[in-house]
């Protein structure tokens, strides 16, 4: 039975594009590249499309509109979250959430995205979700470090990383141990921004402490 899915590793400069600014904005090196099993969505669609059928060298240079990357951004993902979400024993955890403090989150299904604080009141904490490069055009510049098909332990892995084995994410709560709850994030391998997939929905979240 042929096995579709590969196991890609990319080199490569990231620059966003909104109007006439340019911004280099994150590098993957040869020494820590950008690695990812295809056929998971654990990457931009039209990122994976354009380097999965590229060989070992190949070189690549290819711009993503907003669209194919992370969106326009939309006012109705800055949200008012509830102040106790971010309470450890009755206590706001003040060491972690402070106005411009990026806080990675987990929504109900289990898909992972960072908020920005953006303020703080009594009661609450305006929390933005788009994502930090939502409204701009992404072009990626590099080459292919390796490119083969995935071993059967590598897709059973990223499988289990997936699974949120144990993730009850109904409702919004904040996790001082890292990982409680089945439900933590995999660094295995230093995603870039490529790999932190776009997620619409509404906020029923987890916040995982980094």
């Amino acid at each position: 039975m042929e096995n579709n899915n590969k196991y890609i590793a990319v080199a490569y400069k990231l620059t966003t594009i909104d109007g006439e600014e340019l911004e280099m904005v994150e590098e993957a090196t040869v020494g820590k590249p950008f690695q990812f099993i295809s056929g998971f969505g654990v990457t931009l669609d039209k990122f994976e499309k354009s380097v999965i059928d590229l060989e070992k060298g190949a070189e690549f240079d290819f711009t993503l509109t907003s669209d194919e990357a992370y969106g326009e951004f939309e006012e109705e993902r800055v949200l008012d979250l509830d102040k106790s979400i971010f309470s450890i024993n009755g206590h706001f955890d003040h060491e972690n959430i402070f106005v411009d403090a990026i806080v990675p989150l987990q929504n109900e299904d289990g898909n992972r995205f960072m908020g920005h604080v953006l303020e703080i009141t009594d009661s609450t904490v305006k929390m933005d979700l788009n994502h930090p490069l939502a409204g701009k055009q992404l072009n990626f510049k590099g080459h292919i470090v390796e490119s083969r098909e995935a071993t059967n332990e590598e897709i059973e892995g990223m499988i289990n990383r997936l699974s949120g084995e144990g993730c009850n994410c109904g409702s919004c709560n904040h996790n001082h141990e890292h990982g409680e709850g089945g439900c933590g994030h995999h660094h295995e391998h230093d995603e870039g921004c490529c790999g932190k997939h776009h997620h619409d929905g509404e906020c029923s979240c987890h916040h995982h402490d980094e």
